[in-house]
């Protein structure tokens, strides 16, 4: 342990009596160990410690800022065993495992890893500046989340017996949720796990509580991986801590929140919408990243082919009628709408919105938040807004049969209406209104185009690697026999967490109306024969749009088949 190394270096003269009882003394106030204040206060060098200790216990050095290792070697390790062994494994072969460390003093802790891994140790050494970086480079926000949950175990009983739990909750309530105590392990807890966050590019964290345990979870690029498992003690403190930093009521547990964290790093802002639910062994907290700087607003970057494009934009350009956008939750519709917005945009319009939430703000356009319990439905706003001499309306989602039929009596009076609905495809987006009630002579007069979307992850251009599928598979999706195409895949690396996607790109079916089509919707066709109809008017589909990606390597055929339905 860190003392142990101190007296060592006490007895070898290394450092003074008086050195060690100063670092001793800082402990107190918040020192991480006597040897890393030793190192601060420069009473001993770290070469010169390095060398001592290589020295001391025949153990050889190496410099870990110039030393790559490997995805799989650092997942051997869990970030919160790394922190708590203050060792950082780099490499295995055969049942044997190299760890790096600072202080061979350590014993219990390197015979606990043993025991745990079931597998040989070896170590090296390394410096205290070179090992702190590698914990932070490879481990990054998860490496603090470790931290703060071994400061909490140690400090979880205070002196006066009363809970470290209840005293950050006092503290974090007198101080309304601005506290100068950084190093409090609830504090480095909830910061590690935003700065994870952040630092991989999730657009999710979810913090969820359960009998036995207390875990943390991430979504990135659609899907749901574990960042964390947190000692169940730590629950209450970091729901408050996360309900404060986002104004939602501390001592209301019985209803579901909102909120909002605003953060600023590295020059980029980043907003957190917050949501709090009860659940059965205590709240249940869900935060939605929303990064200015990563909001990409050009409609030529969302993945919309050449001929989609054009049709979406003369959607947007007419005059007056609907625009329609259709998915599920997460499927980057508001995205697509917000891009259109930008593109349309001028001095000479005036741009409004209704939506629930607002997610991003819009320079130029004015954004209204829905409130349903008062009374501000997205009909009302629709309504009103009618009255504000608008050229473009956006309404953030068509719900109802009334919201829907302000929406078309917009249209059909001079003004372009921008909305979406959750829908499986674009056809079935008018079944869906006529669903509602709208007649379909209103539909067809109404609304200028409809598009459907999906997020596709895209391959890691850092593991891709081509691979062969069976001709008569790629006969069956209709990729022509002979025609040599090349498709890849996804082998998995440390830039994209081993699941051999990184990032995701929109996948388009736009839907225009022809003489043809507004028949058949007239007419009462149904879904399939309308789609057979829009194909045969040019309409790609989203699993031929998501074929198209396959072929051009941006995107694996597993990705596509799971993302869409047959045509």
């Amino acid at each position: 342990m860190s003392r142990q190394l101190a007296e060592l270096l006490v007895k070898d003269r290394i450092i003074s009596s008086a050195q060690f009882t100063e670092a001793a003394e800082s402990l107190r106030s918040g020192a991480r160990s006597h040897v890393r204040f030793l190192i601060d206060k420069k009473y001993v060098a770290e070469t010169k410690l390095l060398y001592y200790l290589g020295q001391k216990f025949g153990l050889p050095s190496i410099n870990l800022t110039k030393f790559e290792i490997k995805p799989e070697v650092i997942r051997l390790v869990p970030p919160d065993v790394a922190v708590k062994s203050q060792v950082i494994p780099i490499q295995a072969n055969k049942g044997t495992l190299v760890v790096a460390l600072c202080d061979p003093t350590n014993i219990s802790s390197f015979e606990n890893l043993k025991f745990r891994l079931k597998m040989n140790i070896e170590a090296v050494l390394t410096s205290y500046s070179a090992f702190d970086a590698a914990i932070a480079k490879y481990y990054g926000g998860a490496a603090s989340v470790g931290a703060a949950i071994e400061t909490f175990k140690k400090d979880k009983r205070d002196d006066d017996g009363s809970s470290a739990l209840d005293l950050v909750q006092i503290h974090e309530i007198d101080e309304s949720g601005v506290s100068q105590e950084q190093d409090a392990p609830v504090i480095s807890a909830v910061n590690g796990i935003l700065s994870e966050a952040i630092r991989r590019n999730a657009s999710d964290i979810h913090v969820e509580p359960y009998e036995k345990r207390f875990r943390v979870r991430m979504r990135i690029d659609g899907t749901l991986y574990e960042m964390a498992q947190l000692p169940l003690e730590m629950k209450r403190a970091v729901i408050a801590r996360l309900k404060i930093m986002s104004r939602m009521d501390i001592a209301e547990s019985r209803v579901p929140q909102d909120g909002r964290i605003k953060l600023k790093v590295g020059g980029s802002e980043i907003d957190f919408r917050v949501n709090s639910m009860p659940t059965l062994f205590g709240e249940k907290v869900v935060l939605r990243l929303l990064s200015k700087g990563n909001l990409q607003l050009d409609l030529m970057k969302l993945g919309f082919e050449t001929g989609q494009l054009d049709l979406f934009k003369k959607g947007i350009y007419s005059p007056n009628g609907m625009v329609l956008v259709t998915g599920p939750t997460g499927s980057g519709k508001t995205t697509t709408l917000y891009s259109a917005l930008t593109e349309l945009n001028k001095l000479t319009d005036n741009l409004s919105t209704a939506e629930d939430p607002v997610e991003y703000n819009l320079e130029g356009i004015n954004q209204v938040q829905v409130h349903k319990e008062i009374g501000l439905t997205f009909a009302s706003v629709l309504r009103a807004l009618l009255r504000q001499d608008p050229d473009i309306i956006l309404v953030g989602e068509i719900r109802d049969y009334e919201t829907a039929e302000v929406a078309v009596q917009a249209a059909l009076t001079g003004h372009l209406v921008l909305s979406t609905l959750h829908t499986n495809d674009a056809t079935s987006t008018i079944t869906r209104l006529m669903n509602m009630g709208l007649e379909p002579f209103l539909i067809v007069s109404s609304t200028n185009t409809i598009v459907a979307q999906r997020l596709l992850r895209t391959l890691c251009s850092h593991c891709k690697a081509e691979h062969s599928i069976p001709a008569e598979k790629l006969v069956h999706l209709g990729i022509p026999e002979g025609s040599n195409a090349k498709l890849y895949k996804g082998v998995g690396c440390s830039h994209c967490n081993q699941s051999g996607y990184k990032g995701r790109i929109a996948i388009y079916e736009v839907l225009d109306f022809s003489t043809t089509l507004k028949e058949l919707v007239l007419s009462g066709a149904t879904v399939m024969e309308l789609k057979k109809q829009a194909i045969k008017d040019g309409m790609k589909t989203l699993r031929m749009s998501a074929m198209t990606k396959v072929l051009e390597g941006r995107t694996s055929l597993e990705e596509a088949i799971s993302m869409t339905m047959e045509n």
